[in-house]
């Protein structure tokens, strides 16, 4: 199983480039996940390429910033922003990174694409 996540296009890019080596997310998947395609929000609207999970880590936000914060490209203040009111947060370890030569267009493969909230199940894309 594979799933969809939506990242803003500086982390997203981020990530391709080897700059971020976790993805903080409020919620995990409940699913066991091959890959992780990146779809980079607006305005790039794209689907730019994929990586894989080395580990999933659980723990408080400020654990996880204690963890991961060189590692994160994120702000302190944008990451205790985004995780505000939350007792658990998740990194989700990058593991292999690839991306497109070509970035795809969800409109081209999703019937009715609507960009996820947190992710949504996909097959290979």
């Amino acid at each position: 199983m594979n799933v969809l996540l939506s990242i803003k296009p500086k982390y997203a890019n981020a990530i391709l480039a080897g700059e971020k080596l976790v993805e903080f997310r409020k919620l995990t998947f409940k699913k066991e996940i091959e890959r992780v395609y990146i779809y980079s929000s607006a305005p790039e609207q794209r689907i730019i390429g994929y990586f894989t999970i080395d580990d999933i880590v659980s723990d408080t936000p400020k654990k996880l910033w204690r963890q991961f914060s060189d590692v994160g490209s994120i702000s302190e203040e944008d990451f205790f922003e985004y995780f505000a009111n939350k007792e658990i947060g998740y990194s989700i370890k990058i593991k292999e990174v690839k991306r497109f030569s070509k970035s795809k267009n969800p409109k081209d493969i999703f019937e009715n694409f609507v960009p996820p909230q947190s992710y949504m199940y996909c097959e290979t894309i």
